[in-house]
């Protein structure tokens, strides 16, 4: 089996994911073209010698359907020989396109591949797919559909985290990802977003709010009160945890991901590849995994994709220097550290999504990104990235820095 290898990054800063958000005038389109673009001038790519295009997209409908990748190829050059190919795994769709990346490679179907993810979540709101899952009344009542913001104050209910805990980890992802970016650790890998003209639209995460305190997050209104009360699903979900009365609405919109667009590119090869392309390879798969868990509480499944991931490469959790953990609500990593027994300062070390954001379909692979830097920042060698997805799934992956 051959080894896959990534070469090189980029991604797009994070815009608020609203009509009065930096990126809301750039096009899906638009944002694919330019990581691809830029990553192929950063390593002055052949593009000749990649296989495929493979890009997350959770909202693959609209500006965003009709295949994106293969458009947002052809329109950064890539040539008439590349396909493309977009993915749907929900939140890890950016990390599933990365890991099916590596899959081809390491088969030795693909000499080269880049994988990614884009979304614009100003332009094509997210649900804008519909689907059974949450819609069907013969298919959502047998699976105790709840909307996730319900299942992440059910895990702290579940689990005892206050509202004091969970606005107290969002602070600490602020109080970091300020710190990464005042210490240009983002800044090798974020391209700046350009305009029609050229002009510089974002060169900088937006949704970051540096200045965020305790006494500021204690302001807010729980956001999934009413929606659990008024609209049933607290009942839902406690018929399927009939263990709990009550469920305790401690999220709000400072203490979970933040809506945002943005987009990213990831150069994954064989070592054949880096050679001919006098590429150094930068990190090593070691290994990747995607499992199913309980899909009304739908969130608790980071732990298992990582004890999965972890056998598969033959390793222990005391075998991993960092952890990206997708911050699609506080309870989510909250639980994930206390399950797999990783302190915090193991976990997200530069923010998360509570700070930076979460464009659906790019966040996986952003987060490998992430955390490639920051394993050569810090001179450390292993990293595990994973992600809670929607309808209870979950996907990971563990790269070697090289």
């Amino acid at each position: 089996m051959s080894e896959a290898f990534i070469y090189d990054h980029v991604r797009t800063p994070r815009g608020r994911g609203r009509s009065d958000g930096a990126l809301h005038e750039i096009t899906p389109l638009q944002l694919g073209t330019q990581v691809l673009r830029a990553l192929r001038e950063r390593t002055q790519l052949d593009t000749r010698q990649v296989d495929d295009v493979i890009f997350g997209v959770v909202s693959p409908v609209a500006e965003q359907g009709a295949v994106l990748p293969r458009s947002a190829a052809l329109n950064a050059g890539y040539g008439d020989g590349i396909p493309g190919v977009q993915v749907n795994r929900f939140c890890a769709s950016g990390l599933e396109a990365l890991n099916m990346a590596a899959a081809k490679i390491m088969a030795g179907q693909s000499p080269a591949v880049v994988a990614g993810g884009v979304e614009s979540m100003s332009r094509v709101p997210m649900g804008s797919d519909g689907g059974a899952w949450p819609a069907d009344p013969a298919f959502a009542p047998a699976v105790h559909f709840v909307p996730q913001g319900i299942s992440a104050d059910l895990i702290a209910t579940l689990d005892g985290y206050s509202r004091e805990d969970v606005d107290g980890f969002a602070v600490e992802s602020q109080r970091r990802a300020a710190l990464a970016w005042q210490e240009g650790r983002f800044g090798r890998s974020v391209v700046a977003v350009r305009d029609v003209i050229g002009g510089v639209v974002l060169e900088r995460d937006e949704h970051l709010r540096p200045s965020t305190t305790l006494a500021d997050l204690g302001k807010l209104k729980p956001a999934f009160d009413q929606l659990g009360k008024q609209a049933g699903f607290d009942a839902v979900a406690i018929q399927r945890y009939p263990q709990i009365e009550t469920i305790h609405h401690v999220h709000t919109g400072g203490n979970s991901s933040g809506v945002v667009d943005g987009a990213c590119a990831v150069l994954l090869g064989n070592r054949s590849f880096g050679e001919q392309a006098r590429l150094p390879p930068r990190a090593r798969v070691r290994a990747f995994a995607s499992i199913g868990s309980e899909p009304c509480i739908m969130l608790t499944g980071p732990q298992h994709a990582a004890d999965k991931v972890l056998k598969l490469a033959g390793m222990d959790v005391k075998d991993i220097d960092l952890f990206e953990v997708n911050e699609a609500f506080a309870s989510v990593v909250l639980r994930f550290m206390r399950a797999m027994n990783v302190p915090h300062e193991k976990v997200n070390v530069n923010g998360g999504a509570i700070a930076l954001g979460h464009p659906l379909g790019a966040t996986g692979a952003i987060i490998v990104g992430t955390a490639l830097d920051e394993l050569e920042r810090s001179g450390k060698t292993t990293a595990l990235c994973t992600l809670c997805v929607g309808a209870g799934m979950a996907t990971a992956i563990i790269i070697e820095r090289i």
